[in-house]
């Protein structure tokens, strides 16, 4: 209302003197004042409505202004300024009746060194009431933040109170615990034991225990679990963590937070889960490798080697120095020559094994032997569709490709039972399409889980080493698809990019290369 010991004084007064006589009285105490002097209902309503007034001091009963109009008008008005009697004549009990009407103080004008101490009172109370006024604007404005933080928070913010008997109770609960817990915050709070009740059985106690030390040591409550929401069939991993203080000897609270971290923990464990196939798939890789090699190693020695061993007997009568006929010679070069023939085809063969000679053609040309190749060793139709003779690719990613194709055919001879397999390869604007179809007996999920599925376990990762989208489908006597997008040059494919392409691929396919069982 003021600023330092400055007064603007409103003064409903008949005498003149009189009201000099309370300025001269302010002035003497240190306040500099400013004041106006009226006596009428009319320059009563112009001085409310034009100015602003520290106090109003109002003589009992004027002419033509008395001091239940002067209330009147105040009240009328809602402004909050104190109004102080000052008389020479009024009794107590019209002193008593203006002050319930809302003076604030009533006095005798012979008893006016009581006005400065009443002055020094409203200035401090209105000082009061102003820091009131700030520091309640200031909690409103904090609490609109809070409210607005935590009701936008997935989380659920809480405060828990522990009391010195053991009870415990929520003291505040936001928003969120309605989508987290299926409980709505006054719920919570009104019946505290509905939370431990969601906990899954196997994590009770550790909550009991992990909540006990927090109060025992006033350290850090953290805590991760599971809880299952009544009528609600997924079960859910939280985590609390919460701060303890103590209010008082024996009561403690904590502050904390619940967060649903269901979908780290799946990743984690998605993480884990594809960490123990890659080590799986890697141990079988290296188990694979060193198979191949000892077949390799054993084809040598006993092909090539025997036949080596073969040629250098043959040799050995040539070189000893007896003499024979011309004939004899003729029949052992003849026999070195077979021998030697040989020799050329195992080598040939075990080269195609490591690494077919045919991919120098292209992958279409190596994709179209190889189907031959399968169609012949197991007898299951196989044709190659492609809309170009020649698919440019670099030497790795066409050896990736077809390694992958030769996988795709090696399942299918063992597990699918079919009599057709269709292929399609195609060059789909730098994005590399293999598509592998059969009429065989179909694919399950769980036939795709199997611990031992290593064939489908490395073609998905040898398709996710190249930036590439791996997918297989199929239904019991439905047959089997497998289809592999894999981008060309350092293109990574999206996976709205796989998408597409497969609903495209998936349309074409059913439209225009229907199989019959």
């Amino acid at each position: 209302m003021v600023s330092g010991d400055k007064l603007k004084v409103l003064m409903i007064e008949n005498s003149v003197h009189d009201a000099e006589q309370i300025v001269l009285l302010l002035a003497r105490s240190g306040f500099q004042t400013e004041y106006l002097q009226i006596t009428s209902i009319e320059a009563l309503q112009d001085a409310l409505s034009n100015h602003r007034w520290d106090l109003v001091l109002s003589d009992y009963d004027l002419p033509q202004l008395t001091v239940h109009d002067v209330l009147r008008m105040i009240n009328e008005k809602e402004l909050d300024i104190p109004l102080i009697i000052l008389s020479s004549h009024v009794g107590e009990t019209a002193a008593e009746h203006t002050m319930a009407l809302g003076a604030y103080d009533f006095m005798m004008k012979r008893h006016s060194a009581r006005l400065v101490p009443v002055i020094r009172r409203i200035l401090n109370e209105a000082e009061n009431y102003q820091r009131f006024i700030i520091a309640q604007s200031a909690l409103q404005k904090s609490e609109t933040l809070f409210q607005a933080i935590t009701t936008n928070l997935p989380s659920v913010v809480f405060q828990f109170l522990l009391t010195s008997n053991g009870e415990t109770s929520f003291l505040y609960a936001s928003d969120a615990s309605e989508t987290l817990l299926g409980l709505r915050p006054e719920k919570l709070i009104d019946n505290p034991g509905l939370f431990p009740e969601l906990i899954l059985p196997d994590d009770r106690e550790s909550y009991r225990q992990s909540f006990v030390v927090s109060a025992e040591q006033l350290s850090t409550w953290d805590w991760e679990g599971c809880i299952q929401v009544k009528g609600d069939s997924d079960i859910k991993w939280i985590s609390l963590r919460a701060t303890p203080r103590r209010i008082d000897d024996e009561a403690t609270v904590w502050d904390g937070i619940m967060i649903n971290i269901t979908r780290n923990k799946l990743a984690e464990r998605e993480i884990a889960r594809s960490r123990e196939q890659l080590a799986e798939l890697s141990s079988y890789m290296q188990k694979v490798k060193e198979q191949e090699r000892a077949r390799i190693a054993r084809e040598i020695h006993d092909d090539i080697g025997g036949t080596l061993t073969a040629i250098k007997c043959e040799l050995f009568p040539c070189i000893d120095g007896e003499f024979r006929t011309p004939e004899f010679y003729q029949q052992k070069m003849k026999s070195v020559e077979s021998l030697v023939d040989r020799v050329i085809d195992s080598t040939r063969r075990i080269s195609l094994d490591l690494r077919p000679g045919i991919l120098d053609c292209g992958i279409v040309a190596a994709a179209q032997w190889q189907a031959k190749e399968f169609s012949g060793r197991t007898g299951i139709a196989c044709k190659v569709s492609c809309d170009s003779d020649d698919i440019t690719l670099d030497s790795d990613l066409a050896i990736a490709i077809f390694r992958v194709f030769q996988e795709a055919l090696t399942n299918i001879s063992k597990h699918a039972g079919a009599s057709q397999v269709h292929v399609t390869l195609a060059d789909l604007d730098q994005i590399i399409l293999l598509e592998i179809g059969d009429n065989g007996r179909g694919i399950t999920n769980a036939d795709m889980e199997k611990h031992d599925s290593f064939g489908i376990r490395g073609m998905r990762e040898r398709c996710q080493q190249l930036k590439g989208s791996f997918h297989i489908s199929g239904g019991p006597d439905e047959g089997t698809k497998v289809t592999i997008l894999i981008p060309k040059g350092e293109n990574i494919l999206s996976t709205q990019e796989a998408i597409d392409f497969e609903i495209e691929i998936n349309r074409e396919y059913f439209a225009n290369h229907s199989m019959r069982k």
